[in-house]
């Protein structure tokens, strides 16, 4: 009986599901997180004459790989926007009134961490969806294992999302954070091809390197570079240094944002 309310107390399934519908129902969320990147993929992906070109290693062709970082910047961008409003959640006194729930700190966290990865999942699956209809083509086991490769990079660049809240503490904070990652996006080579010293710039950019890990087993590392029409190839070494370094500058401003709230209290 214990366990039983202990569990209780630590998840629930029904202000999961809550939470998950309250976000649904929030239109400039569910449109930049969802439809925004479906509109993307059908523009960008299906509408141009190379997204019918197969890629050199045969696992694919082009609309596929476009397919796949608009699912990546749509999960990103579900992912973001849910931890930085529940930083601003808990600052503006959510933390208190949950005090009074059966619900526990770390019930809290849990189910925010379980709404992150459900409402992240929907644009991928939305993304790819649209892919299968429109032409969209690789190995069959890469419709497998990419979604879950770009579910466990959301959760890992959630750390920004917090990190804004944490620091900005307002509603400005989700915008903030959301537009910033349009920058990254692109920056990092996720919407248009870039060439020249924006090529040789997006490495050191926060969003290349989820973008580069979600598209390896697709593009195994290779970019087209529309200025000399010549294909680049990155290491994994490379990917893995990007991913690390800011995870753990996120990871530092989350911990400053920490700080600072519990030193004004």
């Amino acid at each position: 009986m214990s366990n039983t309310i202990a569990m209780q107390k630590n998840f629930s399934v029904r202000y999961a599901l809550l939470d998950l519908k309250r976000n649904l129902l929030i239109v400039s969320a569910t449109f930049f997180a969802i439809a925004l990147p479906v509109c993307m993929y059908l523009i960008f992906g299906t509408m141009a004459d190379y997204s019918e070109i197969e890629l050199a290693n045969g696992s694919g062709n082009v609309g596929a790989a476009v397919m796949v970082g608009m699912a990546t910047y749509g999960a990103l961008t579900a992912a973001v926007g849910l931890t930085a409003s529940a930083a601003v959640e808990l600052h503006t006194g959510w933390g208190r009134q949950l005090a009074v729930t059966p619900l526990s700190h770390t019930g809290y966290v849990l189910n925010k961490i379980v709404v992150t990865i459900i409402f992240s999942a929907l644009p991928v699956v939305a993304v790819l969806a649209a892919g299968a209809l429109s032409g969209a083509r690789m190995q069959w086991y890469l419709w497998l294992t990419i979604p879950g490769l770009i579910l466990v990079c959301a959760v890992m660049f959630s750390l920004y999302g917090l990190a804004f809240g944490l620091l900005f503490r307002s509603e400005t904070a989700n915008n903030a954070a959301g537009g910033l990652l349009v920058l990254f996006m692109f920056m990092g080579n996720g919407f248009a091809p870039l060439s020249g010293v924006l090529l040789e710039l997006s490495v050191f950019t926060p969003a290349w390197g989820v973008l580069q890990l979600t598209k390896w087993p697709l593009m195994e590392g290779t970019t087209f570079d529309i200025g000399s029409d010549a294909l680049v190839q990155y290491e994994m070494w490379q990917v893995a240094a990007n991913i690390g370094v800011w995870t753990l500058i996120f990871a530092v401003l989350c911990f400053v944002g920490a700080r600072r709230h519990t030193g004004r209290k």
